[in-house]
């Protein structure tokens, strides 16, 4: 028998339902529209008007994208700076949660704490360009993995969520004679794989979005340049050059300033848009478990 839903139910769900449909084209549409401009003529798009759909289909957008110099060394660059930075950093954070989460740690607290106030202040800029080129960090891929290797937050979430772990798992194989590293390896780590794919996630979107590091301690070695810092210059002297538009024209055909940041747009974004839904499942799992609190 169907279960009769009353007059506030039905108002309720046809509320939610007009509601999450306005969301989703609310979100959708930013997204479609930058597709609709990077895949239309340069030129025809400062006429306006252009929504859901190009309205002069060309790919010269993106043939000006990736026909730029050092594109694919930076595109080499960044993919490994964000497999190996993701990785190295989800190792250090959660061997680091997994050490302040114990409860015979002796000085859980005070070093919580100190990751805490490192949330809160920092050496500022020049020094910290003092203490990479002191370190030799500077000119060198280990800038871009080594000092994001421990962040506080990361870290805050991890452990809040191994605290949420039973004790009986950990003390069940103690009297079997694992130790720690077993314990982390075998019984914790396979329990936080949701907490881990955020984590995982939130440093993959920060690696993969960063260029100013590359122009502040590599911009003089082409071959550590990186995607977004040569998608940032590819930009910048496009946007320099529509100062003229007799120029523009010349320069680099039917592109304009605004064509050319659309289809930027949609290559920065496109990897991340293609592995989020993977780990999407593990988003919102990990993130409320592992929330920072007490």
């Amino acid at each position: 028998m169907k279960k009769k839903i009353s007059g506030a139910d039905l108002a309720f769900n046809i509320f939610n339902g007009a509601f999450m449909v306005i969301f989703v084209i609310v979100t959708l549409y930013p997204v479609l529209n930058t597709l609709a401009i990077s895949l239309n003529d340069g030129t025809d798009a400062l006429r306006g008007g252009i929504y859901l759909l190009p309205r002069v289909f060309t790919a010269k957008n993106y043939t000006t994208v990736l026909g730029k110099d050092n594109l694919i060394t930076g595109a080499i660059v960044t993919v490994a700076r964000t497999v190996v930075g993701t990785a190295l950093a989800l190792i250090t954070n959660a061997i680091l949660a997994f050490i302040v989460s114990r409860k015979n740690f002796v000085f859980a607290k005070p070093v919580s704490l100190f990751w805490v106030i490192t949330m809160y202040v920092n050496g500022g800029l020049i020094p910290t360009f003092l203490l990479y080129k002191t370190l030799g960090l500077t000119n060198s891929f280990l800038v871009y993995v080594i000092p994001g290797m421990l962040s506080a937050f990361n870290m805050l979430v991890i452990r809040t969520y191994m605290k949420g772990i039973p004790d009986s798992l950990e003390e069940s194989a103690q009297l079997d004679g694992a130790g720690y590293t077993t314990i982390f390896l075998k019984i914790i780590s396979p329990l936080c794989k949701p907490v881990y794919a955020t984590v995982a996630l939130f440093v993959a979107v920060g690696q993969w979005n960063s260029w100013f590091d590359a122009m502040l301690y590599n911009r003089m070695n082409g071959n550590l340049t990186t995607l977004q810092y040569e998608l940032m210059k590819l930009l910048s002297s496009v946007t320099n050059q529509s100062a003229s538009a007799e120029n523009m024209k010349n320069a680099v055909g039917s592109v304009t300033p605004t064509s050319v940041r659309a289809a930027a747009t949609i290559i920065t974004m496109l990897p991340i848009i293609c592995i989020y839904p993977f780990l999407q499942r593990y988003f919102v799992t990990g993130l409320t478990l592992g929330g920072v609190k007490e």
